[in-house]
């Protein structure tokens, strides 16, 4: 669904832009609360393995963007990924890891408008992490808490998401569209194609969370607060994934976190091998149909003031390796570059917010703060105490 250059006029798509800008505002503050809590302190959802999680969520969406699947005749679709990432680290980061893919496809791979992103970041960052988040959560809410539960919910999540987003861009476009249609028939259109494409993205999106939840759900910020023990997989085995009593000192690992540690190692590799492996060699098979907007586009005359892109010449552009004439090794050298750019930027950018994040004191973490500090102090005195008249105690004894 990414809308190209032309689509939309200039002054809608700079107040798409506004809109944009003020979404990513409020979702790095946001972030910095998801990123920068402690494995303790946030049910066991760590900043410290959270940020290389989102960087990989990124990455991991890049890839799957890659594999158009056919919905339709003459149709396809693919991943839009909001519901995916706000379930697997939060809606804030969730917002912040779809707007770094989309920055990253249309600045290398010319693909989505840079007039454009800020509609393409409001209609499938914003909107779809809002919609799916929130039914998402409704549903954990009123579903057993089970790990179950949250595998149905995201996958109802992710199937509404997508039709959402379509009737978002459905209102832009009626209060900006360059061509003169009528919104009934667009709106028509839209919807249905994106419905079918949103059973592909509820599809993928959970086996996604549901292989996650297999190994590492603690990893996993929608299914927090699960009654169920949670277990972490390490060597083949399930072993209680118990939180430790005390903080380790600066860069130790303790004998309860180091199995942990060692299985997040384990995912982010096996994750970032994955989204290689999709974007490098599979992609070469997804389906070269139109998606859902490109089709609707054609056919409605949407299209008919499409402009070319400002990176049409760029080295990357439509997911190719200029001057490398093999269509099959062109395209994966580009997916390979895609994945490792979006990783990198994306793993970064979420470092950066979580240190600024656990820089700050908020005034929660201040009270637990003082809190904890009292009942050390009273624990401590009161031990103090009691030793020091046992101690007396027993001298007056032996005087007698």
């Amino acid at each position: 669904m990414h809308v190209p250059d032309g689509f939309i006029n200039a002054p809608v798509s700079a107040a798409a832009g506004v809109v944009a800008a003020g979404a990513v505002a409020v979702a790095l503050r946001g972030a910095r609360r998801e990123l920068g809590g402690t494995a303790t302190g946030d049910g066991g959802h760590g900043g410290e393995r959270t940020a290389p999680l989102a960087g990989l969520v990124a990455a991991f969406i890049f890839a799957v963007q890659m594999l158009n699947f056919p919905v339709a005749a003459g149709t396809s679709g693919h991943l839009l990924g909001g519901a995916l990432a706000a379930i697997l680290v939060g809606p804030y980061t969730g917002v912040l890891c779809v707007a770094v893919v989309l920055l990253m496809q249309g600045v290398l791979f010319a693909d989505g408008g840079l007039t454009a992103l800020g509609v393409n970041i409001t209609v499938m960052g914003v909107v779809t992490v809002v919609v799916a988040y929130g039914l998402f959560r409704g549903l954990v809410l009123v579903l057993p808490r089970t790990r179950r539960s949250v595998t149905v919910a995201s996958f109802v999540a992710a199937l509404v998401s997508v039709p959402a987003a379509a009737t978002v861009f459905t209102a832009i476009y009626a209060l900006g569209g360059t061509t003169d249609v009528p919104i009934g028939k667009v709106l028509t259109a839209m919807v249905g194609v994106h419905v079918l494409i949103g059973i592909g993205e509820a599809v993928i999106t959970m086996l996604t969370v549901g292989a996650v939840i297999a190994v590492r759900p603690d990893l996993v910020y929608g299914a927090r607060g699960l009654t169920t023990p949670l277990k972490l997989r390490v060597d083949g085995e399930l072993v209680d994934a118990a939180p430790t009593a005390a903080a380790p000192a600066a860069g130790a690992a303790t004998p309860a976190t180091a199995p942990a540690v060692r299985s997040s190692r384990k995912l982010w590799i096996t994750g970032v091998v994955t989204a290689l492996v999709l974007a490098g060699f599979v992609s070469f098979y997804a389906s070269a149909s139109p998606d859902g907007l490109e089709k609707v586009a054609a056919d409605k005359g949407i299209d008919a003031e499409a402009k070319p892109h400002a990176a049409a010449d760029s080295p990357l552009a439509d997911y190719g390796v200029k001057d490398v004439s093999d269509a099959r090794l062109s395209g994966g050298l580009a997916g390979v570059i895609g994945v490792g750019a979006t990783l990198a930027v994306g793993t970064g950018a979420f470092w950066i917010v979580r240190r600024r994040g656990t820089g700050r004191t908020t005034p929660d973490s201040a009270t637990a703060s003082a809190s904890t500090t009292a009942s050390t102090t009273a624990s401590t005195t009161a031990s103090t105490t009691a030793s020091t008249t046992a101690s007396t105690s027993g001298s007056a004894g032996k005087a007698a």
